[in-house]
């Protein structure tokens, strides 16, 4: 069987190196709030271009945390406004509700699946406050025409770069292209920790000194509890292994590219749809999703041959019970791209572990699909 992601071999590509850094966290006998958080950190600033980096204990304390400590600083309050995509993993949506702020959802582009940036000043009130963009699937979700009507109308860009590690915009990691950012550290990303983990993203150093005080029960000094603050931290074992993989990053983005220009090339069903192709620097293929009207069929076809695969997302978070009573999502909410998305999406195969005759397997199932 072709697995999705086979993170046992993913992981034994630089298996010695992830067991030297676990034994080095060992014997120091400092699990949290150590030397390997603080290289990790620095480390992973400088990949991102930014200035500075707060390690959190996952990538939904991360998306919450941001919006989060711009409340504290008087920036959002109860009430604001943030657009986010209609197409995203429910974790972007918690992270705003969760601070009481009122999630306006923007349709994306069928072509390209990420938020369409033509429809976003149509959505702007007078409550809105900020952006939150979401590089879904590894794609780059940012032009600059997104960075103008930020300028425009005076509103925080906040990015969530849950799936885009290592993915560019005009020579500029994501991470480092609003004001702040939200990472996630799951083990099946480009760049996995060995548990949750995450991080922010910033220039903003009075912000980074917020997130990092609420991160840590509200503390900026020992025993002194400024805000109503939370436990969010990541372990040294995690920043150690992370550090080793970041050296790999790009290798390893790289390694996922030539796959998926393979992919492009090869599968060759009329039933079967694949996103538009963007440039490599734009797109870090977290997933290699495709598109069909009869998803369901496709996806047991590809079981009995073998493949495996995951639907991103079956239900799109307008439909999920936890949001059905919510004043924002209104009857005459209409998303028909949204749905038509989480309908016909189904991922395939996509890591820097897959062998070619794995991947010529997974397109000679893909093409005999009738």
């Amino acid at each position: 069987m072709v697995k999705l992601l086979d993170l046992q071999a993913v992981t034994m590509q630089h298996g010695d190196e992830y067991k030297a850094a676990a034994n080095r966290v060992i014997d120091s006998g400092w699990f949290l709030q150590g030397k390997e958080i603080a290289q990790f950190e620095a480390d992973y600033a400088k990949y991102i271009g930014s200035s500075q980096c707060i390690s959190v204990a996952n990538g939904l304390d991360a998306l919450y945390l941001v919006m989060r400590a711009y409340k504290e600083m008087g920036v959002l309050h109860d009430g604001d406004e943030i657009i986010v995509p209609a197409n995203t993993y429910i974790a972007t949506i918690l992270g705003i509700t969760r601070n009481n702020l009122v999630p306006v959802l923007v349709e994306p582009t069928w072509e390209k699946l990420e938020i369409d940036i033509d429809k976003i000043e149509d959505a702007i009130t007078p409550k809105t406050k900020g952006i939150m963009i979401v590089h879904l699937y590894g794609r780059v979700a940012y032009n600059d025409k997104l960075g103008e009507i930020c300028r425009k109308h005076n509103l925080k860009l906040m990015e969530d770069c849950a799936q885009s590690h290592g993915c560019e915009w005009n020579g500029q990691k994501t991470g480092s292209l609003g004001d702040a950012a939200a990472h996630s550290f799951y083990p099946g990303k480009n760049l996995g920790a060995f548990g949750d983990a995450g991080a922010v993203t910033t220039n903003d150093e009075e912000l980074a000194k917020v997130i990092r005080a609420l991160a840590n029960y509200g503390s900026q000094k020992k025993y002194v509890f400024k805000y109503v603050g939370m436990n969010s931290r990541m372990s040294e074992l995690d920043a150690a292994v992370l550090d080793v993989k970041l050296k790999y990053l790009d290798e390893d983005n790289a390694k996922r590219q030539k796959l998926a220009h393979y992919y492009y090339e090869n599968i060759k069903n009329p039933l079967i749809t694949l996103p538009e192709r963007i440039p490599d620097k734009n797109n870090v293929y977290h997933q290699f999703p495709v598109f069909c009207k009869r998803r369901d069929d496709l996806q047991k076809h590809l079981t009995d041959c073998g493949i495996g695969t995951l639907i991103h997302y079956p239900i799109p978070p307008h439909k999920q019970e936890c949001y059905s009573s919510e004043a924002w999502n209104t009857p005459q909410l209409t998303l028909p791209i949204t749905e038509r998305i989480h309908e016909q999406e189904l991922s395939i195969p996509m890591n820097q572990a897959i062998t070619q005759e794995q991947a010529k397997k997974v397109v000679e199932a893909l093409n005999s699909f009738a």
